[in-house]
């Protein structure tokens, strides 16, 4: 049984009954899997992480120290010790670098940094700032779009960045705007 050989090499398992691992998931010494976890696909999940309750995981990678805590995730890579949930939905192509915390209800998806937002087709430069309960609207009924946010950029709180759309580098959206045009570098971004 996987569980039992996961559980003979230093995985605590709360409860065998209600906990899912696939024969191709590996997991690292010291982490716990709370009841209802589901670990489908090929799964890499490092030491020291604690996965759960209700979690289902399907080909992430889930570095060492990281939390993951009601939530899902598919094709996903979580950097060390980032704190994932509750109830957040880490779509195909998300990656979270090192301690970032994607709270709960938040959802990403080809996201390779995020904070407490939804942000669906960005890239993101170094040192960016993304405030709480910003979204790219990225789909116009038709086709996707992307939203670059260069190095330095801050996005204020409750910010609606409407695809495409590109904020320089230094750029300073304020919160609660919706950006339809690009931001030039180092320029205040504000609507209403």
């Amino acid at each position: 049984n996987q569980l039992l050989r996961l559980a003979q090499q230093g995985v605590r398992i709360w409860d065998l009954d209600s906990c899912y691992v696939s024969p191709w998931t590996t997991i690292g010494r010291g982490t716990e899997l709370l009841p209802g976890v589901m670990l489908t696909g090929c799964n890499s999940v490092g030491s020291g992480c604690t996965i759960g309750p209700d979690t289902y995981l399907s080909d992430c990678s889930v570095a060492d120290g990281a939390r993951v805590m009601s939530s899902r995730g598919e094709h996903a890579v979580i950097g060390p010790d980032c704190e994932v949930g509750p109830f957040a939905n880490l779509r195909p192509g998300t990656r979270l670098g090192p301690a970032v915390k994607a709270g709960a209800f938040v959802e990403m998806k080809e996201a390779q940094v995020a904070h407490l937002a939804y942000l669906g087709d960005a890239t993101l430069g170094q040192d960016c700032n993304i405030g709480c309960g910003v979204a790219t609207a990225n789909f116009d009924r038709v086709d996707k779009h992307e939203t670059v946010l260069e190095d330095s950029a801050f996005v204020g709180c409750h910010t609606s960045l409407v695809a495409p759309v590109r904020v320089g580098q230094g750029a300073y959206i304020a919160a609660g705007s919706v950006i339809t045009q690009d931001v030039p570098p180092g320029a205040l971004g504000l609507a209403r």
